[in-house]
């Protein structure tokens, strides 16, 4: 039987042999086939340093002999030989992982990529390098121009099953695989990945992340240094999600991405950064549909201090939350450079829709300012009020109605719109069950009045006997 010390002596001699060898032009075969042998007895007798060592003085020697063909045959062979040890197909991977970014040629990367991938599929000891490699090979697909089948490629892997890997790295991860989904323009794919991410994990205290594992936990790994950190994975985020909501012309999802992205603080200390999006807020806001979600920031916005700095736009603002008819023509006259100019500020220009949606939320809103002050007016009258005609205000009044933004009838042969709402026999009785409250209240009110009076009144009469 081999010793140890003689197994590890016999390695130790074979390797320096080889590289020396090597340097003389010595046959690489030859040198690989002793190292295997070597390899082979330390495997055998499960020591697991001289089998990782001896694997990777293997890959050292094919490297530096640039046999880049030699060294995908020898990562092939060491992977399947009987009883390999898991921690030596590990440290084979991650040592040949350094040599991709040294290979002379594209066609060289691209197959020590694949060889590497061959052999870390299906096995959860290298799931991480694997998910780095795919990434590695989706970006080389991206650069020539094939952006499904980089997309295909990074959508193989579940990295939120991981449960070494870094949640930095994770989220950066599939931030990626929604990215090549939007440029492909695969919106439903790319929404189904993005719920993988919770907004709240941005939020999180930086500070309490790093605990030591407790025992029996996984080691969670180490981010790479090329991975961005939290608040900076945040603002990607919601980039590519603006740019999803952009598609399907979502004003106010649009609109709580920036909200996000404001209150980042790296954003909030740069007024360069903080005015363009600001701007954004208040532009999105005013394109967005009237409910209690748009309502609310509204108001909110409204109060944000830094407002002061874009006067036009707490202006515009100010002009939506007042009930008043706002004029159209004279309110694109002022914003129409503020609204071209987005094209040139951070973010972009608006959707391709913007300017005509514009104009609806400002018809919305003046329609809505008439329903408040008019139990029943003339079409005429209602299609005056909101520069419009006949046809255009029967239409958009209706389109109002039936999205449930309030209610309204027409009663077209009389030409009338009634804003009064029909109301039900229970509606009915609570209206006369709270008038009568009202009026006994008002008679019991009265009555004490008087009781009052009387009392005073009598003991006047007291005063004035005795």
């Amino acid at each position: 039987m081999v010793t140890t010390n003689s197994i590890l002596h016999s390695r130790s001699y074979n390797h320096t042999h080889s590289l020396s060898n090597i340097e003389g032009g010595g046959n690489l075969d030859a040198q690989i086939e002793s190292l295997l042998n070597v390899e082979k007895q330390m495997r055998n007798a499960g020591d697991v340093a001289g089998t990782k060592k001896s694997v990777i003085d293997i890959l050292q020697l094919c490297f530096e002999a640039k046999a880049w063909k030699t060294l995908n045959d020898q990562i092939l062979l060491l992977s399947k030989r009987r009883g390999q040890l898991k921690q030596a197909t590990t440290a084979m991977v991650q040592q040949a992982m350094e040599y991709i970014d040294q290979t002379p040629d594209l066609e060289t990367k691209i197959e020590l990529i694949k060889t590497l991938n061959t052999v870390s599929a299906g096995k959860i000891y290298v799931e991480i390098e694997r998910a780095r490699l795919i990434k590695k090979l989706a970006k080389i697909k991206e650069e020539q121009g094939l952006i499904s089948e980089a997309a295909d490629l990074m959508q193989e892997v579940a990295v939120e099953t991981f449960g070494a890997m870094a949640k930095t790295e994770k989220i950066a991860f599939i931030l990626e695989q929604v990215r090549l989904c939007l440029d492909r323009q695969d919106y439903v794919r790319a929404q189904i990945l993005s719920r993988k991410i919770s907004p709240r994990v941005f939020d999180a205290d930086i500070s309490k992340e790093k605990k030591k594992p407790k025992e029996g936990e996984a080691i969670v790994e180490e981010a790479p240094a090329d991975i961005p950190s939290l608040l900076e994975l945040k603002r990607i985020y919601y980039e590519l999600m603006i740019r999803y909501y952009s598609h399907h012309n979502d004003y106010l999802e649009i609109c709580r991405c920036y909200k996000a992205i404001y209150e980042i603080p790296s954003v909030r200390e740069d007024p360069a950064q903080w005015i363009p999006v600001l701007r954004k807020i208040c532009w999105y806001l005013v394109l967005s549909p009237h409910d209690p979600m748009q309502s609310s920031l509204l108001n909110s916005t409204l109060e944000d201090k830094n407002l002061s700095e874009i006067p036009n736009f707490r202006l515009l603002l100010k002009q939506l939350v007042t009930m008043e008819v706002i004029q159209w023509t004279s309110l694109w006259a002022a914003y129409e450079d503020e609204f071209e100019g987005e094209k040139n500020m951070l973010g972009g220009s608006l959707v391709e829709k913007a300017a005509e949606d514009l104009r609806q939320r400002i018809i919305e809103h003046n329609i809505l300012v008439v329903s408040k002050y008019y139990s029943r007016i003339t079409l005429k009258r209602l299609a005056d009020l909101l520069c419009l005609s006949i046809q255009e205000a029967e239409k958009h009044l209706s389109e109002m109605v039936v999205s449930k933004s309030l209610v309204a009838k027409i009663d077209r042969p009389m030409g009338i719109a009634s804003f009064q709402t029909a109301k039900g026999s229970n509606d009915i009785l609570n209206s006369w069950a709270m008038n009568l409250e009202k009026l006994l209240d008002l008679v019991e009110k009265s009555c004490h009045q008087i009781h009052k009076e009387t009392m005073v009144h009598k003991a006047a009469l007291k005063v004035g006997g005795n």
